[in-house]
């Protein structure tokens, strides 16, 4: 045994070979944490001493090779001073290096997801060999941040400039034919035969069959190219990445391209140390907070949802009634992942458009060679379209999926309880409709829930689980483990007109209306919240959702939250829906829409709605600029999700932060409404609050924002 620890242990194999194996005890992955850091300097320093290996393998016992650093400790390091990080990075970056410079070839044997830290790590090895079970990358840019263990630095000299700037911008990891072609790996082989490849390289390195002193000269020394090849490089890569990472919303993969341009002609050491002036830049950005947090957000949200169903019943099989486009899209999501179920419609020609659906979706994943014909058929299989209840009597859950209507949906679900069996959970798709009002017919409503998707379901990670007033424990717990089952993530909130994301997306709305009316351009306020970072603006998102469900909806809430809900004049939304025009489904809205060449809707600013919109607006319009309209429009979005979280709709800020992302699109690089307001400052948000007051209601500090600033609370910790 050269070295044992609880991460890493370092034994002697056959013939001088060492094998530096991590493995975690009591974790369920290898990580780089504070404590795996120490051992990994340890290991180094016992290797340097020993004096009979002549060349070494790195392995992991777990199904991971490394996931990567361990995100929980960045919370913390990164509030430290800039310098105190860069000095943090350097300190890990000085093992990482003795680790390179030991005296003898190493092979890295990537057995599973060689990430982030992880993918460094294969870096300071000479040869990496890969299991095809395998992948690799550097995701640091989808946390706000870039590779800061020497990934930016060997991954250039590796890989090319242009390679490593798409592999770090993009933080996409690679299969291993894309990492052997992109020369990231020097070999794939099957699992079974990954350590015995792995060794059998380090043999031939021993032997001089392989110039391993090379393959770590070429990372100790500057790149490679000259300067036109570098400004040719950094260009194009520029270009492209660029074009898809607004630097202003996303800054890393920014200051990722420029540490590089700056190190690429340094030798290792120096180039390492700018790595870590920029990484720290990088660390102290308010993007880098929110995305952590995200991720962070993201992992509790799917540790709630497994609380949530340890006492779920066992979903064999699940049926949804009505198809079209949601059902339709509802049994695709199903389907696709393994769940039989049935899909229950009383027109025939409405199952064809709900298989369609599924059908269109499935085609796509054949043409993208994400599925084989095979498969397509499979899955497609795994829905039966019926006219009649008669399989109904074995389904574990039902979705209803009808129109949004109280009565209609009151009669299907009273009629479907009487032929399923007694344990059977009914779960109603409602976007509004209160799930306690909906329960009132039941004569079960314990096993009564709501299961709201969103549209498109299968791009739409987000579902809302409604707990009615009389909801069970195991409906609900049911109810999320068919979610999770779905690929879908979670979050179960109470009930109330609206649920928790369409009671928050309403306000801002009317926010939106009330704008128009004192006269502002909707084509403005769009680029500006696009601008803002939504993927798209109110008017292109209301024309997207359909102006008359906006309409019903606003109908549903205004009865619910009159005081800050149920505006005293007509506004836009209403008055072009009362002009027929519903947005993408009929091709006008507040936008016209064209065909453009891929077949797809096109928007088009239209004359027709400004003569239209001449009738809700004020006399004496005026001009706002972006600020206001951000302040304002935000404003209204994020009291009612501090609202909700009074109100006990939504348990915590991480749930209703993930919920707002993930149903609704709120900019991810801003971390939420509640880390939006975190980053404000509580003192700034009150007193935009109180500027904006005597607009209504909706603009009024809530109470807990106003006790949470005066006892100098933030809803995320601060230390």
């Amino acid at each position: 045994m050269v070295y044992q620890g609880n991460r890493i242990t370092v034994t002697m194999l056959e013939d001088g070979i060492a094998n530096m194996q991590y493995n975690a005890e009591n974790e369920s992955v290898n990580k780089f944490d504070a404590e795996t850091n120490k051992q990994f300097g340890e290991a180094v320093s016992a290797l340097e001493k020993a004096d009979d290996v002549k060349g070494l393998i790195v392995t992991s016992s777990k199904g991971v090779f490394i996931a990567g650093a361990d995100i929980t400790e960045f919370v913390g390091s990164f509030k430290n001073p800039e310098n105190e990080i860069k000095d943090w990075v350097v300190s890990i970056n000085e093992t990482f290096n003795r680790f390179e410079d030991l005296p003898f070839p190493k092979v890295a044997a990537i057995n599973g997801a060689a990430l982030g830290g992880g993918c460094e790590m294969t870096l300071v090895c000479e040869y990496r060999v890969m299991s095809d079970k395998a992948i690799i990358g550097l995701p640091e840019t989808q946390l706000g941040i870039f590779p800061g263990f020497g990934g930016t630095v060997r991954s250039t000299r590796v890989i090319g400039i242009d390679n490593a700037l798409e592999l770090i911008a993009t933080g996409k990891p690679k299969k291993p034919l894309e990492a052997l072609n992109l020369g990231l790996v020097d070999a794939t082989v099957s699992a079974d035969d990954l350590q015995d490849a792995a060794i059998d390289l380090v043999k031939k390195c021993i032997s001089g069959e392989l110039d391993w002193q090379a393959k770590r000269e070429e990372k100790l020394v500057p790149v490679k190219l000259n300067q036109l090849e570098q400004a040719m490089a950094f260009n194009s890569a520029k270009g492209m990445i660029f074009s898809k990472a607004n630097p202003k919303q996303y800054p890393a993969p920014a200051l990722a391209i420029e540490a590089i341009e700056k190190h690429v002609n340094l030798p290792r050491d120096k180039a390492i140390e700018v790595e870590a002036t920029y990484f720290a830049k990088a660390a102290k950005t308010p993007q880098a907070e929110s995305l952590v947090g995200l991720f962070l957000n993201d992992q509790l949200v799917k540790k709630l949802a497994k609380k949530h169903s340890k006492q779920a019943h066992e979903i064999n099989e699940a049926a949804v009634l009505g198809a079209g486009i949601m059902g339709g899209g509802i049994a695709y999501q199903a389907a696709s992942k393994g769940l039989p179920i049935i899909m229950k419609d009383i027109k025939s020609e409405q199952l064809d458009l709900g298989m369609g659906e599924a059908s269109k979706l499935l085609g796509k994943m054949v043409e993208r060679g994400k599925m084989t014909p095979a498969k397509m058929g499979e899955t497609l299989s795994r829905i039966r379209p019926t006219l009649n209840y008669g399989d109904f009597s074995e389904t574990d859950i039902v979705i209803e999926a009808v129109v949004e209507n109280p009565k209609v949906k009151h009669a299907v679900l009273k009629e479907v309880e009487g032929l399923v069996k007694e344990d059977a959970i009914l779960a109603s798709n409602t976007s509004t409709i209160s799930i306690t009002h909906l329960a009132e017919v039941l004569e079960r409503p314990e096993n009564f829930v709501g299961m709201h998707f969103f549209n498109p379901v299968h791009r739409m990670p987000l579902v809302e689980v409604i707990r009615g007033e009389k909801s069970s424990e195991e409906a609900i717990a049911t109810t999320v483990a068919l979610a999770s089952k779905m690929g879908k993530v979670p979050v179960v909130v109470n009930d109330c007109p609206g649920f928790l994301v369409n009671r928050v997306l309403f306000p801002y709305f009317g926010a939106f209306d009330l704008l128009l009316k004192e006269g502002a351009d909707f084509v403005h306020v769009d680029k500006v919240m696009e601008k803002f970072g939504w993927p798209m603006g109110p008017a292109y998102l209301i024309d997207v959702v359909g102006l008359d469900t906006g309409v019903h909806g606003a109908e549903v809430m205004a009865e619910g939250f009159p005081d800050r809900m149920k505006p005293d004049y007509k506004g836009a939304i209403e008055h072009l829906y009362e002009n027929e025009r519903l947005g993408q489904k009929n091709g006008v809205g507040f936008y016209k829409y064209e065909t453009d060449k891929r077949g797809k809707p096109k928007k088009v600013a239209d004359d027709a709605t400004y003569e239209l919109l001449k009738t809700t607006t004020d006399s004496d319009k005026k001009e706002f600029d972006d600020q206001t309209i951000i302040d304002r429009t935000m404003l209204a979005f994020c009291n009612e999700t501090v609202r909700c979280l009074e109100d006990n709709i939504v348990s915590t800020p991480s749930e209703a932060d993930m919920a707002m992302i993930m149903g609704v699109g709120f900019p991810p690089f801003r971390g939420g409404p509640c880390r939006y307001i975190d980053q404000m400052g509580l003192d700034n948000y009150l007193a935009l609050c109180e500027k904006y007051a005597h607009l209504g209601k909706a603009y009024e500090a809530p109470q807990k924002i106003r006790d949470m600033a005066a006892a100098g609370e933030t809803f995320y910790a601060t230390a």
